[in-house]
């Protein structure tokens, strides 16, 4: 039963004319799939509604085609010919009784137009902002093309109608909606009665709302989200402008979505940003209007929750990533089932999705984006094949994760790890910087393979090919994992480079394990994630002259599809680093190493007592390559199958990991499909000439 606690996380709340039946309330959120994938990212809402949100709303949805995001793929509804596929989503959206939001967004200054080719319109004429720095700038609306907007907003309020939403979002946060660009100072600088004084800077929104309204009556609510602070300074809509423009409009909208600033800062992943981090800049709010207020916090606890709608700071508990980690978080609160539930890490793996224009994938829930693909679900397994049990050899993340899903299947499971304690890499990597939250993929996973009774987990038991073989277990997963190399092979060099005898090379490893080099070190980083910069960040901490060298651009690159680039290279400049982009490392010697440039190959030397190498890494799979080799003995050892999983297949971040322990626990005693896909995807239909 639920805990009285949290009674008021289930109140009903009014939105405009509608009724939310609580107060979880899941914000807009990407997801890789757009108008690409529209069944996917259906049927990821619809389980959203099924786990128990009383809100639920679609990712960004182009509402015209004179703005558009290309190369990212979002929702499009341009004309009614896109009205099916949304319509799609909002009757999964409203199965359970949740209410179905659409987010209509005109990107403006943000929109580069490369699909459409069409010139871009923004309040003033200044240069494209988006992530790719394109070469282009829009032009400022006139009073027409102010006319012509707010038309194309009630067009596609008519048409959010007609495909069976029940709420609309105008997006104006984050820098990305023209309600934000119009309300700041910094991007919009005119000086007729749409620019100047935050009076005449409100006066877009307000026109739009009220024309939307009268299009479309009584029958849908109308939020408003917007930024709680742009943090740029004098020229941004700061904190306090914000509550100036909420005061003069306090009934403007059916409800206040508020957000902070930059997609980063709202998004921040736990390295850089504590749950409920937003608090003091929504704390008084309440107190400038009477409509409802969601915001956002990356919440997890229930007891967060229930303190933010207590204390008036919000009435609606805003969540994206939580609910992806966890689709039936509100209903394990009402059910009294608090352990329960899958926490998110904060990894932001979620985002890069939709940054590199892919199907999006979660750590914690790796049937994320799969719920119409495959089939899977969060919270039900397919049924026990003919086989009853799986010796899985290593409890790091693919190795858990796969136990977890096999018992639920119903077979005997028997997890044999090497070290004393369980989590693989994640036990380790939690103990670095920033990382400690990463931890409760393993806690997660530990606490529920406890309470199940066909599930042994055996520590301190490395196994080798003749245990496995004697054991007699039917079905053999190889989960050992992986080492980094210390050879620095990587991307900048394919083959081993040159270290001089006496050098002294460290890896991840090492310094997870203990060892931590002193004096001057450099870190080279070819491997562009997270690793390079929290262990450089680790030396700084412990008293060494760091050095971080990488060939790339940026510090850790591939973080910028995690939103955590702009935040690690501070960090570390703060923390003393020494910070060398664009530079390689082509020899290792006792006392130096020798850099060169990633363009013309110039070389000069860099002091070092040591060298973290953060290169690639080598997978663990020596017991899998002697059991291949003894494939012969498997059916008498009553052997069905073996298979290697995970970073001993193919090492990558620890969501594949996860998604690798799950795919293979599904797919156990499963039929041969030959050369078949094994997912579903939706091709786009030809025109008629």
């Amino acid at each position: 039963m639920r805990d009285p606690r949290y009674d008021i996380l289930f109140e009903p709340m009014k939105i405009g004319p509608l009724t939310a039946k609580n107060r979880f309330y899941q914000v807009p959120h990407c997801n890789g799939g757009g108008y690409r994938d529209p069944s996917a990212a259906a049927a990821m809402r619809g389980i959203k509604a099924e786990g128990g949100w009383g809100v639920i709303f679609t990712e960004q949805c182009e509402m015209h085609h004179t703005s558009e995001i290309t190369p990212f793929i979002e929702l499009r509804l341009w004309e009614d010919k896109d009205i099916p596929q949304l319509r799609k989503m909002s009757e999964q959206m409203k199965t359970h009784g949740a209410l179905a939001g659409i987010q209509l967004a005109y990107s403006g200054i943000n929109g580069p137009n490369l699909y459409t080719k069409e010139v871009p319109l923004a309040p003033s004429a200044l240069p494209i902002r988006t992530f790719t720095n394109d070469p282009v700038q829009a032009r400022a609306l006139d009073k027409q093309d102010i006319k012509d907007l707010r038309r194309w907003f009630v067009n596609a309020a008519k048409r959010s109608k007609d495909a069976g939403f029940d709420l609309i979002c105008l997006y104006g946060a984050h820098g990305f909606g023209i309600f934000q660009h119009f309300l700041s100072r910094a991007t919009n600088q005119r000086s007729d009665e749409y620019g100047g004084s935050l009076e005449n800077r409100a006066r877009f929104s307000q026109e739009v709302i009220a024309d939307m309204r009268d299009a479309i009556g009584d029958t849908m609510a109308i939020t408003l989200r917007v930024s709680l602070d742009e943090t740029i300074g004098e020229l941004g809509f700061s904190n306090a402008e914000v509550r100036d423009y909420i005061e003069m409009n306090k009934d403007l909208p059916d409800l206040w979505d508020l957000a902070q600033g930059t997609w980063e800062d709202c998004s921040g992943p736990s390295r850089f940003k504590e749950e409920a981090a937003q608090e003091q800049l929504v704390r008084g709010i309440h107190e400038l209007t009477d409509k409802p207020i969601v915001g956002v916090g990356r919440f997890t606890s229930p007891d967060v929750m229930a303190k933010m709608v207590k204390s008036g700071t919000l009435d609606f508990i805003g969540c994206a990533r939580p609910s992806i980690a966890d689709p039936f978080l509100p209903k394990k609160i009402e059910e009294g089932r608090i352990e329960d539930i899958r926490e998110c890490i904060g990894c932001n793996i979620c985002i890069t999705g939709d940054m590199t224009m892919s199907i999006s994938r979660c750590t914690q829930n790796p049937t994320f984006m799969e719920e119409w693909r495959k089939g899977w679900h969060p919270e039900k397994m397919n049924d026990k094949g003919d086989s009853d049990n799986v010796l899985i050899v290593g409890s790091g993340p693919a190795g858990l994760e796969a136990a977890w899903a096999l018992c639920r299947r119903g077979y005997d499971v028997a997890v044999a790890e090497a070290r004393d304690v369980i989590g693989g890499r994640v036990a380790r990597e939690r103990l670095l910087p920033g990382l400690s939250a990463w931890g409760r993929v393993v806690d997660y996973r530990d606490y529920q393979l406890s309470q199940r009774p066909n599930v042994e987990i055996y520590r301190e038991s490395e196994l080798d090919a003749d245990s496995i073989l004697e054991f007699g277990f039917e079905n053999v997963c190889i989960a050992t994992g992986s080492t980094w190399r210390r050879d620095g092979v990587s991307r900048q060099h394919v083959v081993p480079m040159p270290i001089a005898e006496g050098a002294k090379i460290y890896t991840p490893d090492d310094l997870m394990d203990g060892t931590i080099p002193s004096g001057r070190v450099v870190v080279y980083d070819d491997d562009h994630y997270y690793m390079g910069g929290v262990l450089a960040e680790l030396l700084a901490k412990q008293g060494a002259q760091a050095t971080l060298v990488t060939p790339s651009a940026f510090v850790s690159d591939w973080t910028n599809n995690t939103l955590e680039q702009i935040a690690i290279h501070p960090r570390l400049v703060e923390a003393g680093v020494e910070i060398v982009l664009n530079q390689g490392v082509t020899e290792i010697h006792p006392d130096h190493v020798v850099s060169n440039c990633v363009y013309t190959d110039r070389t000069w030397k860099i002091e070092a007592d040591a060298v973290v190498m953060v290169a690639s890494r080598l997978e663990t799979n020596g017991v899998y390559n002697d059991l291949k080799a003894r494939e012969a003995e498997w059916a008498d050892a009553g052997i069905k199958s073996v298979k290697l999983i995970g970073d001993a297949n193919a090492p990558g971040p620890i969501a594949w990991a996860t998604y690798a322990g799950h795919r293979y626990a599904r797919e156990l005693d499963g039929e041969d499909i030959g050369d078949a896909l094994p997912f579903r995807r939706e091709i786009t239909e030809l025109a008629v000439d």
